[in-house]
């Protein structure tokens, strides 16, 4: 089969609704049992086993057997990226017709690293402060910023996954950082209690302890209307729906 004919294949798989919503909801890098993502595809058990032999074919969804039950996640985090990069290119509903929710739209999960208002004000603190330098095509943590990952706890762990590169976010029309670096970031968080996951959704919510330590640490505050009222002594550096601290 040929690259163009590959390319049309994965096409036609992500124009069903059904297989997108399936795919969709596993972009938060957990693995989901069947029954969950038929009711979340909004179809029957048996429409559903279809949809998920044609994803698991096209090497879009892999499976794992526990029991009785089957669960399946994405096959790779390339595709989680070229699934936000589609619904990047789709573009955000218009605020009027938004149906994501504003929880969605600040913090949440886009496999396993941080999207949204927070995921692209952490990549514009890290490159302010001079901590990572991203480019079109990827990023690197500087030595300053090597020691202020260890200082944090976030250390990337080695492996043959891109370590760094920006990642456009869907809604924010800016990039977030992805690969080892933003898997790092995500987990060290969710370790600290900044944030948490929310049931049944990619969102993420922003803890009190959060609050504050996105603030000490990144200088990220955010606005009000993201919901949360902003710091005094912080000048605005993106549009994310964040302030961040100048330096």
């Amino acid at each position: 089969m040929s690259d163009i004919a590959r390319m049309a294949t994965i096409a036609a798989l992500l124009g069903d609704p059904a297989r997108a919503n399936i795919l969709t909801a596993l972009m938060d890098g957990r693995a989901l049992t069947a029954k969950e993502l038929a009711f979340a595809a909004h179809v029957s058990p048996q429409t559903a086993s279809g949809h998920f032999a044609r994803l698991t074919d096209a090497n879009l969804l892999t499976v794992e057997k526990q029991g009785r039950h089957r669960y399946f996640r994405l096959a790779s985090p390339l595709v989680g990226q070229m699934l936000e990069s589609v619904m990047a290119v789709a573009g955000p509903e218009p605020k009027s017709t938004w149906r994501g929710g504003e929880a969605l739209r600040t913090a949440r999960t886009c496999y396993d690293h941080l999207a949204g208002r927070l995921g692209v004000a952490l990549a514009d603190s890290l490159t302010a402060s001079g901590h990572i330098a991203l480019s079109q095509d990827g990023g690197e943590v500087t030595e300053r910023g090597h020691a202020f990952l260890c200082d944090f706890g976030a250390e990337p762990v080695a492996g043959k996954r891109v370590f760094c590169r920006p990642c456009l976010d869907w809604s924010e029309r800016r990039p977030h950082i992805a690969g080892r670096l933003g898997a790092a970031l995500a987990s060290r968080c969710l370790d600290l209690g900044w944030i948490a996951r929310q049931r049944d959704s990619r969102a993420v919510t922003i803890t009190p302890d959060g609050t504050h330590g996105f603030a000490k640490r990144f200088g990220i505050h955010l606005n009000e209307k993201s919901g949360v009222n902003e710091k005094s002594g912080v000048n605005e550096k993106s549009g994310s729906g964040f302030k961040v601290r100048g330096e």
